[in-house]
C-alpha cells in the first residue's frame, strides 16, 4: 500500500512538496482552503496530482498517514486541530525534503531579522567559490521542489520559525541563527518563549560534526543557549569582544577565525549599517566553514548587491530620497532601518500588526523621524504609540496615497522610508507587492 500523504496549502511549499511526493511514489492529495494561483493549479494538473481548492474535504484529510502542512497555516486552524486530535503526524516541507536530499549538504539560516540578506550573501559566497548550489526556502524555490526537479550537492536554505515548528529529523550541516526578537507572536499564543524554542529547533538534531553560527551580542540568543543544549561546534560572532572561533569586528576590521583565518576591512563591505556587519560576519564564517577560500569570500562580500525590498534605493525626486524597505515586517527591522539613517526621515508605517510593541522604536523615531505616514486598514495603535513623539501622523489607504503625502511633507535633503514594521496582508498580496506598488508610485511623482 502506498503511503497516503495530504499536503495542506498549495503555495510554493505545498506544490514543491507535492511534486517531490509524487516523484517518491506517495499517494498525494493537495488541499487548499483558498483559491490557487493559476500557475500552481496548472502545475498540479500537468503532473496529474489530485487537489481541491476553496474547501477542505475533512474525511479524506483525516484518513491520511501523514500531513505536510504549509508554513502559512497556523496550528490553531480548525483542520489542523482535527489532524492533531486524530494523532496524524504533521511535518513541514523542509522535513519532507530532508528525507530525500541524499548526500547533499545544507546550510540553514533562521532568525528574526537579517536572514534573507545573510542567506543571499552566503549563496553569493558559495557561487563565487565555485560551488554547485541552490538558493531555496523562504527565498526562491522551495527546497522540496529543488530536490525533485534539480538536485544539488549544496542547499542554502532560508528557514522560518513556522517551518522549524514541524521538524523531526531535519538537520543542517551548518546552522545560522542571526538573532531573536519578538515577531509572529500572534502565531505563538503571544508567548515569546514558544517562538524562541521554534528558532532553536534549527540546532536540535545537529551532531558534533556540524556547526552553529550565532550572534553572541544578541541578548535573547545568549540567555537561551543553555535552555536548548546543542551538540554542534559553536561559532559565535561579535562586535563586543574577540572570538577565538567564529568572527569579530574590532577597530574597523572583521576577523574570521577558522582553519583558514583572515581579516577584512568593514569599509570594503558592500552592505552598510551595523546590522549588516553582523549579517556579513555570519555569512563569511559560513563560507569559511564549508571550505571556500578567503579571497573568494572577500570578493563576494565586497561586490554583493543589496536585495529588492530591503533598504533598496528607489529614486531621488527633487532632492528627496525614497527607500523601499518593505521586507521590514517587524518592529526590530524598522529599528535597524532607522538606525542607519543620517538624514531627516518621513516614515511610512503600518499594515497587519503581529503583536507589535512600538516602545522599542520610540527613541529612534523621536530622534530621526519628522512625520509618520500610516498605510494600513487600522492605524490606531500607531497613533497611540507616536502622538506627541512626532509632529505629523497622517493616515492613508494605498501605496499611491502614502507616497504622495510623504512627498508633500518632505523637503530637499529628507528621506522617505517605507519600513512598515507590519505584515502586508491588509492592503497587499505580500511584502513584494507592497514594495512594488511603492516603487511604482515613486516613479509616477
Amino acid at each position: 500500500m502506498r503511503k497516503k500523504i495530504i499536503i495542506l496549502g498549495a503555495g510554493e511549499s505545498g506544490v514543491g512538496a507535492a511534486l517531490l511526493c509524487k516523484q517518491q511514489g506517495y499517494d498525494v492529495f493537495v488541499s487548499d482552503g483558498g483559491k490557487l494561483q493559476a500557475h500552481y493549479e496548472k502545475e498540479l494538473i500537468d503532473n496529474q496530482i489530485e487537489f481541491e481548492q476553496g474547501q477542505h474535504h475533512y474525511e479524506r484529510i483525516l484518513a491520511a498517514d501523514e500531513v505536510m502542512k504549509s508554513p502559512g497555516i497556523p496550528h490553531q486552524s480548525p483542520i489542523v486541530q482535527q489532524i492533531i486530535q486524530k494523532g496524524i503526524p504533521i511535518i513541514s516541507e523542509i522535513e519532507l525534503a530532508y528525507r530525500y536530499k541524499g548526500d547533499s549538504k545544507i546550510i540553514g539560516i533562521t532568525g528574526s531579522n537579517g536572514k534573507t540578506t545573510t542567506t543571499s550573501l552566503i549563496y553569493q559566497i558559495c557561487i563565487k567559490g565555485g560551488m554547485d548550489c541552490a538558493l531555496v526556502g523562504n527565498i526562491g524555490n522551495s527546497i522540496a521542489r529543488q530536490i525533485a526537479l534539480d538536485p544539488k550537492p549544496l542547499y542554502v536554505v532560508e528557514i522560518s520559525s513556522f517551518q522549524l515548528d514541524d521538524i523531526n529529523a531535519f538537520r543542517p550541516d551548518v546552522a545560522v541563527l542571526t538573532n531573536i526578537t519578538e515577531d509572529h507572536l500572534d502565531r505563538y499564543d503571544y508567548d515569546f518563549n514558544k517562538y524562541i524554542k521554534a528558532k532553536f529547533n534549527i540546532t536540535k538534531n545537529q551532531t558534533a560534526l556540524d556547526f552553529f553560527i550565532y550572534n553572541a551580542d544578541d541578548p535573547v540568543t545568549i540567555q537561551n543557549l543553555n535552555n536548548y543544549p546543542f551538540h554542534s561546534k559553536p561559532l559565535p560572532i561579535s562586535m563586543q569582544r574577540e572570538m577565538p572561533k567564529g568572527a569579530h569586528i574590532r577597530e574597523g576590521k572583521m576577523m574570521v577565525a577558522n582553519a583558514d583565518s583572515f581579516s577584512m576591512s568593514i569599509f570594503d563591505f558592500a552592505l552598510k549599517g551595523k546590522h549588516n556587519q553582523y549579517n556579513t560576519m555570519a555569512a563569511a564564517v559560513a563560507g569559511s566553514v564549508i571550505g571556500i577560500r578567503k579571497e573568494k569570500i572577500r570578493d563576494a562580500v565586497a561586490s554583493f548587491e543589496s536585495l529588492e525590498h530591503r533598504m533598496e534605493k528607489v529614486a531621488t525626486v527633487r532632492g528627496i530620497e525614497f527607500i523601499n524597505d518593505s521586507k521590514a515586517t517587524n518592529v526590530n527591522s524598522t529599528w535597524f532601518a532607522l538606525e542607519s539613517m543620517e538624514k531627516p526621515v518621513t516614515l511610512i508605517l503600518g499594515g497587519v500588526d503581529k503583536g507589535n510593541d512600538y516602545e522599542m522604536i520610540k527613541e529612534m523615531v523621536a530622534e530621526k523621524v519628522k512625520a509618520i505616514i500610516c498605510m494600513g486598514v487600522d492605524n490606531s495603535k500607531i497613533h497611540t504609540a507616536f502622538e506627541g513623539v512626532v509632529e505629523k501622523i497622517i493616515d492613508t489607504a494605498s501605496a499611491d496615497e502614502a507616497v504622495q503625502r510623504a512627498y508633500e511633507v518632505s523637503t530637499k535633503g529628507d528621506v522617505v522610508l517605507l519600513s512598515p514594521a507590519c505584515a502586508s496582508f491588509d492592503l497587499f498580496k505580500n511584502y513584494e507587492d507592497r514594495g512594488q506598488q511603492f516603487k511604482n508610485a515613486v516613479k509616477e511623482l
